[in-house]
Protein backbone atom coordinates (compact mmCIF):
# COMPACT_ATOMS: atom_id res chain seq x y z
CA UNK A 1 0.00 0.00 0.00
CA UNK A 2 2.83 2.41 0.85
CA UNK A 3 4.38 1.74 -2.55
CA UNK A 4 1.10 2.55 -4.30
CA UNK A 5 0.66 5.81 -2.36
CA UNK A 6 4.29 6.72 -3.03
CA UNK A 7 3.85 6.01 -6.75
CA UNK A 8 0.70 8.16 -6.95
CA UNK A 9 2.31 11.04 -5.03
CA UNK A 10 5.41 10.81 -7.25
CA UNK A 11 3.28 10.90 -10.38
CA UNK A 12 1.35 13.94 -9.14
CA UNK A 13 4.51 15.80 -8.16
CA UNK A 14 6.06 14.99 -11.54
CA UNK A 15 2.98 16.34 -13.32
CA UNK A 16 3.03 19.49 -11.19
CA UNK A 17 6.69 20.05 -12.02
CA UNK A 18 5.98 19.59 -15.74
CA UNK A 19 3.06 22.02 -15.54
CA UNK A 20 5.30 24.61 -13.88
CA UNK A 21 7.95 24.16 -16.60
CA UNK A 22 5.27 24.54 -19.25
CA UNK A 23 4.07 27.78 -17.71
CA UNK A 24 7.65 29.01 -17.59
CA UNK A 25 8.15 28.17 -21.27
CA UNK A 26 5.02 30.11 -22.11
CA UNK A 27 6.23 33.08 -20.05
CA UNK A 28 9.66 32.94 -21.67
CA UNK A 29 8.12 32.79 -25.14
CA UNK A 30 6.02 35.83 -24.20
CA UNK A 31 9.14 37.72 -23.04
CA UNK A 32 10.89 36.97 -26.31
CA UNK A 33 7.86 38.04 -28.34
CA UNK A 34 7.22 41.18 -26.30
CA UNK A 35 10.90 42.16 -26.44
CA UNK A 36 10.58 42.89 -30.13
CA UNK A 37 12.82 40.04 -31.21
CA UNK A 38 10.27 39.09 -33.86
CA UNK A 39 10.51 42.63 -35.25
CA UNK A 40 14.25 42.20 -35.64
CA UNK A 41 13.75 38.87 -37.40
CA UNK A 42 11.09 40.41 -39.66
CA UNK A 43 13.57 43.09 -40.65
CA UNK A 44 16.18 40.46 -41.49
CA UNK A 45 13.59 38.37 -43.35
CA UNK A 46 12.59 41.37 -45.49
CA UNK A 47 16.20 42.06 -46.33
CA UNK A 48 16.87 38.46 -47.37
CA UNK A 49 13.52 38.17 -49.13
CA UNK A 50 14.45 41.05 -51.43
CA UNK A 51 17.32 38.92 -52.76
CA UNK A 52 15.12 35.94 -53.66
CA UNK A 53 13.29 35.72 -56.99
CA UNK A 54 9.60 36.61 -56.74
CA UNK A 55 8.41 33.15 -57.79
CA UNK A 56 10.33 31.50 -54.93
CA UNK A 57 9.49 33.93 -52.14
CA UNK A 58 6.35 32.16 -50.85
CA UNK A 59 8.21 28.85 -50.48
CA UNK A 60 11.14 30.64 -48.82
CA UNK A 61 8.84 32.30 -46.26
CA UNK A 62 7.32 28.92 -45.33
CA UNK A 63 10.73 27.33 -44.79
CA UNK A 64 12.17 30.41 -43.07
CA UNK A 65 9.26 30.49 -40.62
CA UNK A 66 9.78 26.81 -39.78
CA UNK A 67 13.45 27.49 -39.16
CA UNK A 68 12.55 30.53 -37.09
CA UNK A 69 10.35 28.35 -34.86
CA UNK A 70 13.38 26.13 -34.16
CA UNK A 71 15.43 29.21 -33.31
CA UNK A 72 12.69 30.48 -30.99
CA UNK A 73 12.38 27.09 -29.26
CA UNK A 74 16.15 26.98 -28.69
CA UNK A 75 16.11 30.55 -27.40
CA UNK A 76 13.35 29.67 -24.93
CA UNK A 77 15.50 26.84 -23.58
CA UNK A 78 18.51 29.16 -23.24
CA UNK A 79 16.45 31.76 -21.38
CA UNK A 80 15.17 29.04 -19.03
CA UNK A 81 18.77 28.04 -18.25
CA UNK A 82 19.96 31.60 -17.68
CA UNK A 83 17.02 33.29 -15.93
CA UNK A 84 14.93 32.43 -12.90
CA UNK A 85 11.14 32.43 -12.98
CA UNK A 86 11.27 35.68 -11.01
CA UNK A 87 13.53 37.23 -13.67
CA UNK A 88 11.09 36.22 -16.39
CA UNK A 89 8.15 37.66 -14.46
CA UNK A 90 10.06 40.95 -14.01
CA UNK A 91 10.86 41.03 -17.73
CA UNK A 92 7.21 40.48 -18.57
CA UNK A 93 6.26 43.33 -16.25
CA UNK A 94 8.76 45.59 -18.01
CA UNK A 95 7.64 44.64 -21.51
CA UNK A 96 4.02 45.25 -20.48
CA UNK A 97 4.96 48.77 -19.33
CA UNK A 98 4.67 51.76 -21.70
CA UNK A 99 8.46 51.92 -22.25
CA UNK A 100 8.68 48.17 -22.79
CA UNK A 101 5.87 48.32 -25.36
CA UNK A 102 7.60 51.22 -27.10
CA UNK A 103 10.85 49.22 -27.28
CA UNK A 104 9.02 46.31 -28.91
CA UNK A 105 7.24 48.62 -31.36
CA UNK A 106 10.53 50.25 -32.40
CA UNK A 107 12.58 47.03 -32.58
CA UNK A 108 12.03 46.38 -36.28
CA UNK A 109 12.76 49.98 -37.25
CA UNK A 110 15.90 50.05 -35.12
CA UNK A 111 17.06 46.71 -36.54
CA UNK A 112 16.57 47.96 -40.10
CA UNK A 113 18.41 51.21 -39.43
CA UNK A 114 21.22 49.33 -37.65
CA UNK A 115 21.62 46.97 -40.60
CA UNK A 116 21.80 49.93 -42.97
CA UNK A 117 24.36 51.61 -40.73
CA UNK A 118 26.50 48.47 -40.54
CA UNK A 119 26.36 48.07 -44.32
CA UNK A 120 28.03 51.45 -44.59
CA UNK A 121 30.84 50.28 -42.33
CA UNK A 122 31.34 46.93 -44.03
CA UNK A 123 34.24 48.17 -46.15
CA UNK A 124 36.04 49.58 -43.12
CA UNK A 125 35.52 46.38 -41.15
CA UNK A 126 36.86 44.30 -44.04
CA UNK A 127 39.92 46.54 -44.35
CA UNK A 128 40.57 46.25 -40.61
CA UNK A 129 40.31 42.46 -40.75
CA UNK A 130 42.67 42.28 -43.72
CA UNK A 131 45.17 44.52 -41.91
CA UNK A 132 45.39 42.16 -38.93
CA UNK A 133 44.94 38.82 -40.68
CA UNK A 134 48.20 39.15 -42.64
Amino acid sequence: MKKLVFAVVFALVSQLGFAQDKASKEDVAAVIEKSGASGQMNSAKKQVLSMIPQDKQAAFVVEFDLLLKKVNDATVEIYMQEYSKEDIKAMLAFYNSPVGKKMAEKAESIATKSQESMAGLQGEIQALLMKYMQ
